[in-house]
């Protein structure tokens, strides 16, 4: 009984490592959400901050990016504005200003890219 339990996990094991080894990422399969321009995945790098950025506006710029996309998404219209992280940034009041001017530059460049495919 015991050898017959080894080989169905011997089996078992094997078969997950093989099904595990043919099963492609969601981007790669093309099953990302059909509402994300072609562009978008044929580009590299303009999701990318600015070399001159220091880590507080490369977050902003980060964040200014996910927010485009949380708008994109969700069909509202764009506007920095009305983004709450732009209004009240989480940052040391020191941080503030450096993070608004990177989240303001990563949600226009966001905002370019999925609205305006450039």
């Amino acid at each position: 009984m015991k050898m017959a339990n080894g080989i169905w996990m011997t089996a078992a094991v094997a078969g997950a490592f093989i099904f595990g080894a043919s099963v492609k990422p969601l981007h790669a399969a093309g099953s990302l959400s059909t509402s994300m321009p072609a562009s978008y995945l044929q580009e590299r790098g303009w999701d990318e901050p600015p070399s001159e950025y220091d880590e507080v506006s490369r977050r902003g710029f980060h964040d200014g990016i996910e927010g485009a996309h949380k708008d994109f998404d969700n069909h509202r219209r764009p506007d920095v504005h009305n983004r709450d992280e732009f209004r009240h940034p989480h940052v040391p009041d020191r941080d503030r200003e450096a993070y608004r001017r990177g989240f303001e530059r990563g949600y226009q460049v966001g905002v370019d890219h999925l609205y305006h495919g450039r």
